[in-house]
């Protein structure tokens, strides 16, 4: 090192060395002279050098007779056999580096002056300013390279991306674009350095993009945002960009960073799969989406219209088994028939039995058909679910209509051919049989009339009711008595028709009694959100077969009614949702039917109130 030399020479000593002192060593790193000890590489404890002394002072150390000097230890002298002596000490950054020294064998008459003592202190300043900036620019060099292989590796992962990585500059100008602008977009990457970011993004998004520019700019990070960009042929393409303030800390480039990602694609299937789940919840038939990858097939998702037909809340099915629909009624053999098809991971239909939040029975067709995914595994199952109550309703009705029918011609005939053996009043009997078989008939129209009108659910003033029948049987039969009486402001949400049922009830009551004094009683109250009418009569009695018929709502070749009377009242009631109910009394001879009806108050919405209509069964 030059400065050595020029020490050595200005000090008129034979050596001179700088020392690099780490964990209470000290090595020597430059060195005139030819002593032994004090060549570059060579090392001693700090306490047996001449430097120890040196490092612990402020200013520059020198000795001119180092056996006589108390600054030096015996060992140093012993080792190094040095008697003159002046050195300071070399700061880098703050922190002890080590020391720039000058010896020599022979001892001096003089000591160094003030001027010697001086150029030691200002060389070892000179040196450690000289380390420092060199520390820097190897520091600075090393920064440098990793920036280059941080930029190398970061345009490697840039280039193998999909996305669109792109810098700014405060200019507004592209500074860097990845290669992949060229495959999404069809632009070359160099050929966008240097212009403006907005000819790239179509003009209704333009105004939108250069003010999210000037937030970023501002310091704000963007996350999500979707732009639409042109390709080079002129074709809209939908981003989603993510976007930072870019500042490489060095005085270089500034602007901002960040990453657009083309979800035109995703963007078109989440609008089809938008218009899916919207057809889904507007279907006019109850969707169910179970989970096949979970145990008992946990439900998923549920449309609006299956909440309108079973009264459940969406809240309340998610997570459950369908089986929760399921009652009392239910056929087993239709269970069966489900969850052999669900194990099977086959489609299956069937008609069931179920029952709504509200406890009330009705029929559905339910359908399911399983889901695969790519591999061909079933990962869900799709149930489509519709009341089908009112056909099933209509085939019921057919059905018994059929067997009443036949039953009753049959019995008819079977009077006919009876009475026209051997007796005088053959004609009574065939006149009076026909015209039994003409009422039936006649009913049987009415009923099937009545099946096939209209559902029309409105108010019904039950008082109104009870006075028309009041009418009606002081007319009719003038022996009997019919009163009514009505504990309730609110009215009966049914059809029409409730009063032919009413009617209906009370007739059977007077015709069935073969006394001509028959007392009816009509009375209505409230019971919570229904209206129970009850109609009560001291005759004969009901069958008790008819009673079961009734409440069963069923006909079988062993049990049925003798007539179609109960059945239309049943069949009017149970279309508003309704319940009817026939049984003796329990305090004397007679019958007490019971009909219960929404109820629907001065206030209420009649369509609000109205109800689905259920089983003819109780």
């Amino acid at each position: 090192m030059s400065e050595l030399q020029i020490g050595t020479d200005y000090l008129g000593v034979s050596t001179g060395f700088l020392t690099r002192i780490t964990d209470g060593t000290q090595r020597i790193v430059q060195s005139t002279g030819d002593h032994p000890l004090l060549q570059p590489g060579e090392e001693c404890p700090l306490e047996d050098a001449y430097c120890q002394r040196t490092v612990e002072m402020d200013g520059v150390l020198s000795v001119q007779d180092a056996d006589a000097s108390g600054e030096i230890a015996d060992v140093a002298v012993e080792t190094f056999g040095l008697e003159t002596y002046i050195g300071a000490k070399i700061t880098v950054g703050g922190e002890l580096y080590g020391t720039v020294c000058f010896a020599d064998r022979d001892g001096r008459t003089d000591p160094f002056t003030e001027l010697e003592e001086l150029f030691v202190e200002l060389l070892a300043e000179r040196i450690g300013k000289a380390l420092e900036r060199e520390s820097y620019e190897v520091e600075l060099a090393q920064q440098n390279r990793r920036l280059e292989a941080e930029k190398q590796r970061f345009e490697g992962i840039a280039d193998a991306s999909t996305d669109i990585i792109f810098r700014i500059d405060s200019s507004a100008e592209f500074s860097y674009v990845s290669s992949a602008v060229d495959r999404v977009l069809g632009y070359d990457p160099a050929g966008l350095v240097g212009t403006s970011f907005l000819e790239v993004f179509v003009s209704t998004d333009v105004e939108e993009s250069l003010e999210l520019y000037q937030r970023v700019q501002g310091g704000e990070v963007i996350e999500g945002v979707e732009l639409t960009l042109e390709t080079a042929g002129g074709e809209p393409r939908v981003f989603e960009v993510n976007a930072q303030p870019f500042d490489n800390g060095i005085g270089g480039e500034a602007g901002i960073q960040g990453v657009a990602r083309d979800v035109t694609e995703r963007k078109e299937r989440r609008r089809e799969l938008e218009v899916k789940n919207r057809a889904m919840d507007d279907a006019e038939v109850g969707i169910v989406i179970a989970d096949a990858t979970q145990d008992d097939l946990p439900v998923t998702y549920v449309n609006e219209k299956f909440c309108e037909l079973t009264g459940y809340d969406r809240e309340a099915v998610i997570g459950t088994n369908c089986r929760f629909l399921q009652g009392a009624g239910t056929d087993p053999e239709s269970v069966a028939a489900l969850q052999e098809a669900i194990a099977a991971s086959e489609s299956v239909s069937v008609e069931i039995l179920n029952y709504r939040a509200s406890g009330v029975a009705f029929w559905n067709e339910v359908t399911v058909t399983p889901v695969e995914n790519a591999a061909g595994e079933t990962v869900q199952f799709i149930g489509f679910q519709q009341d089908i109550t009112a056909r099933k309703r209509r085939e019921q009705l057919l059905d018994v209509m059929n067997r009443v029918l036949r039953h009753n011609l049959r019995n008819k005939m079977n009077v006919v051919l009876g009475g026209t053996t051997g007796t005088t009043d053959a004609e009574q009997v065939v006149v009076s049989a026909a015209e039994d078989v003409i009422s039936l008939a006649d009913r049987a129209r009415e009923l099937h009339a009545a099946a096939q009108a209209d559902r029309n659910p409105e108010r019904v003033d039950i008082g109104d009711a009870f006075d028309d029948l009041q009418q009606q049987f002081a007319d009719e039969h003038p022996d009997a008595t019919v009163e009514g009486v009505v504990d309730t402001s609110r009215d009966v949400v049914a059809g029409s028709e409730v009063a032919a049922a009413l009617s209906e009830v009370v007739r059977n009551a007077l015709v069935h009694d073969p006394t001509d004094d028959t007392a009816v009683t009509l009375a209505a109250h409230d019971d919570g959100d229904e209206v129970t009418v009850t109609i009560t009569d001291d005759g004969s009695g009901i069958n008790e077969m008819e009673r079961a018929v009734v409440e069963s709502g069923t006909e079988s070749p062993l049990e049925h009614g003798s007539g179609l009377g109960m059945w239309f009242v049943n069949w009017v009631v149970t279309r508003y949702g309704g319940v009817f109910q026939i049984a003796s009394r329990d305090d004397a001879d007679g019958t007490v039917a019971t009909i219960r009806l929404p109820a629907a108050g001065a206030d209420d919405d009649v369509l609000a109130v109205a109800r689905r209509p259920t089983t003819l069964g109780s």
